[in-house]
């Protein structure tokens, strides 16, 4: 059965982000996941894991400044050594962390930048992260993301994903299959995560629409799940969603797979 993730910059924001960690644990979670921990202390977010018994499973490598708009910045030409420097500080956090794996955000594709340069930087400062996490023994993936949350977003679909994984030709770069994202973008669920199973090596989810918890939209979720089990994914399954209400009140829907 899978194992579930509280994504920590969308579930318990009712308290400070620090104290999340402790939220996630009393309420059943064995992981935690989140967008980026750089404006913390590794060290404190390494205490906040071990008192609460949680794994740190994933974590975005450094994605621009995201106040000021930046999605990631791996297909921006003028920023390559922003991104190479990012990766090293991703790795220093992840070795304190535990976490052996990390996703990286494509980016919004910048003005006057051509769909072909953003390719081949991307695919380019893929080659860099993915030899350079290789070293210390971390996974590297990837994740389309829907055009109507981040329009311009260039990553969208599973068979681009592919497309690019095949041209950077690391055996250390996957696919971070969001099952909401991927709803709105390509649907078909099933047969997609099937045939792509040995290329997914991180899951997350939400409902759609209004990205809520599972069981608030159009989304199978227990047949989804199930099937998740019935393929052979043995991941993490990321719960990236908005709560309705409260963290704990949407809760609900988790007691089943317990």
């Amino acid at each position: 059965m899978a194992k579930f993730a509280a994504n920590l910059s969308m579930l318990f924001t009712e308290v400070d982000f620090i104290d999340r960690f402790e939220a996630a644990g009393e309420a059943g979670f064995q992981g935690v996941e989140y967008l980026f921990p750089y404006a913390f202390d590794a060290n404190e977010i390494k205490a906040k894991l071990q008192a609460n018994d949680l794994e740190q499973v994933l974590f975005n490598l450094p994605a621009g400044d995201w106040e000021a708009g930046d999605r990631g910045i791996a297909v921006d030409p003028s920023r390559v050594a922003e991104f190479q420097s990012g990766v090293l500080i991703a790795i220093e956090y992840a070795k304190v962390l535990g976490c052996n794996q990390l996703n990286c955000l494509a980016g919004i594709v910048p003005t006057g930048v051509t769909a072909t340069e953003a390719y081949s930087t991307f695919v380019l400062n893929l080659k860099y992260a993915a030899n350079a996490l290789a070293a210390e023994g971390i996974s590297l993936v990837i994740e389309a993301i829907n055009t109507r949350d981040i329009p311009g977003f260039f990553l969208n679909t599973t068979e681009q994903a592919k497309r690019v994984i095949q041209d950077v030709g690391s055996d250390n770069l996957s696919i971070q299959y969001d099952i909401y994202h991927m709803q709105i973008m390509e649907g078909d669920l099933a047969l997609t995560m099937q045939s792509n199973i040995a290329q997914i090596a991180h899951v997350q989810l939400a409902d759609n629409p209004g990205r809520h918890e599972p069981g608030t939209g159009e989304i199978n979720y227990p047949f989804v799940l199930k099937y998740l089990d019935d393929i052979g994914y043995q991941g993490w399954v990321g719960c990236e969603y908005k709560p309705q209400t409260t963290t704990l009140d949407g809760l609900g829907w988790l007691k089943q797979y317990r």
